[in-house]
């Protein structure tokens, strides 16, 4: 199985940024535990900071990826575009938060990627990664 794990804007600081909320282990620490915990997956992660890059990478995914594990960071609650890229690609999308967005900010509560996502795994960690390509494996 091939799978791709898509971020969004900020994550680039995950292990920097907010510890109290985040964590202190960065993406790229933890993305090289899950590969090795998925050895029978080829995993390919990518992080932009611009939502145009993460439609085209959604795009691109087409034909190559047999799920994707996203997480839009603040995107989620903002762009209709990112769902309608979800929406037209073809391939299951699991997302994830890190954070539980609903025990936050009102404006975080309410997720147009989650609506166009086979499922949304929220307020796990890091290991709601974990978590989603479980999921995928399994689907």
């Amino acid at each position: 199985m091939k799978i791709l794990i898509l971020n969004g804007p900020n994550l680039n600081l995950i292990g920097k940024r907010e510890p109290e909320i985040y964590g202190n282990q960065s993406l790229d620490e933890y993305f090289e535990v899950v590969k090795k915990r998925f050895q029978d997956c080829k995993i390919d992660t990518f992080q932009s900071n611009h939502e145009g890059v993460l439609i085209d990478k959604l795009h691109e995914a087409m034909g190559k990826y047999d799920g994707i594990v996203m997480n839009p960071g603040g995107y989620a609650h903002t762009s209709i575009a990112l769902a309608d890229a979800i929406r037209a690609i073809g391939i299951p999308v699991v997302e994830v938060h890190i954070s539980n967005i609903y025990e936050r900010e009102e404006y975080r509560h309410h997720s147009y990627t989650a609506e166009a996502a086979v499922k949304s795994i929220v307020g796990k960690g890091l290991e709601g990664y974990s978590e989603a390509i479980l999921y995928l494996i399994k689907k």
